[in-house]
């Protein structure tokens, strides 16, 4: 029989710590990309990753498990995409990642969290076999998620959906929450409103976009289209706020909008920053809102009225939906939505007009 792989012997392969190798498979932070990069190769070459009882768990990441469900299969693989602001350390991919581990700790299965700039197959660090499936969080590329089909590995995709593969998919619901937030705003007075976020960098973007699309033509409020905004193409905060700035600054003062609303909280973020640059007042002059509720949004002043959304619970129901995929594995690929709520706070304001009173609808 083979002798079982330990995460001290890849420590003792790399001359580095258990407590690195363990951070660095469970996905934690404080150990640098060209490190996790090492100790997945080293855990590859070792065979710990083609061990049938192997799992990683952030709480106990040696732990075994046992399952009533496919045997052997006691692991689930979660990929992220590690772009834009993508990573575990986000204050909304992060909170997702906890939900999925809360739900898997609670079922008894392991977690493994890879980074797609870490692998280029998974056939080449882990043994299917082993594999409960995968649950994708974000924008995962076409091609991984292909090889993970292929393989016929259960897949379940949080906040993406991929038209190739049938999957199950678990989303925020982007069209109606930002429905309720474009109705609010033409509620306090506002009709000269801008959609601010790229709707083709996902599909939860392009979502949030329809459902504002959708209130201003119910209201007969026509935006014209394409527009800037909606297609803007940025790498982080300063670029979104300097693509923000360049737009308001080619504008005379009576062609602005009364109102952003923008696809996600630092989005929103970095137009309340580069307005402020510009001496405008929020939201006395302008209103914005934000999608996400992130710590950021309700941490910085004014407080950010946006739309909350259940990041733990979406991470639990991936979980669920991959435990239901096991059992039911015929059964026809489920879209669910969770439900969204507004959290008023201080950056909306009744329009003001010329004559300098704020009117409310």
């Amino acid at each position: 029989m083979a002798r079982k792989v330990s995460m001290q012997q890849i420590a003792d392969y790399l001359g580095v710590s258990k407590f690195v190798v363990s951070r660095a498979l469970s996905g934690k932070s404080g150990v640098s990309h060209s490190t996790k990069e090492k100790v997945f190769q080293a855990a590859s070459q070792l065979g710990y990753f083609a061990q049938k009882n192997m799992s990683v768990n952030f709480d106990s990441p040696e732990k075994e498990t046992s399952s009533e469900i496919e045997g052997q299969k006691e692991t689930v693989l979660v990929l992220m995409p590690n772009i834009r602001h993508q990573t575990k350390e986000s204050s909304y991919w992060g909170r997702i990642v906890d939900g999925i581990s809360e739900e898997l700790e609670r079922n008894g299965f392991g977690l493994v969290i890879i980074t797609e700039n870490t692998v280029k197959s998974i056939a080449t660090i882990m043994n299917p076999n082993v594999l409960l499936g995968v649950i994708g969080v974000g924008v995962v590329s076409t091609s991984l998620l292909l090889e993970v089909h292929q393989l016929n590995i259960p897949i379940v995709l949080v906040d993406h959906e991929e038209p190739l593969i049938p999957a199950d998919t678990v989303f925020n619901n982007n069209f109606d929450g930002s429905a309720m937030l474009t109705n609010y705003l033409i509620g306090l007075g506002h009709k000269n409103l801008r959609f601010v976020g790229d709707i083709e960098y996902s599909r939860s973007f392009f979502d949030r976009w329809l459902g504002f699309r959708s209130v201003l033509e119910s209201n007969g409020i026509v935006n014209s289209y394409p527009d800037p905004l909606t297609t803007l193409k940025f790498s982080g905060n300063a670029d979104i706020k300097q693509h923000i700035k360049e737009w308001i600054q080619g504008k005379q003062v009576d062609q602005l909008p009364t109102a952003f609303v923008c696809a996600n909280d630092s989005i929103a973020l970095s137009t309340i920053s580069a307005l402020k640059e510009l001496g405008m007042k929020v939201p006395e002059q302008i209103s914005v809102t934000g999608f996400d509720n992130i710590k950021e949004s309700y941490q910085t002043a004014p407080n950010l009225t946006t739309v909350n959304v259940a990041k733990e619970e979406l991470g639990k129901r991936a979980v669920a939906m991959l435990i239901r995929r096991q059992k039911s594995k015929d059964s026809p690929t489920e879209k669910i939505l969770l439900s969204g709520v507004i959290m008023h706070r201080e950056t909306c304001a009744p329009v003001r007009t010329n004559d300098g009173v704020k009117h409310q609808k």
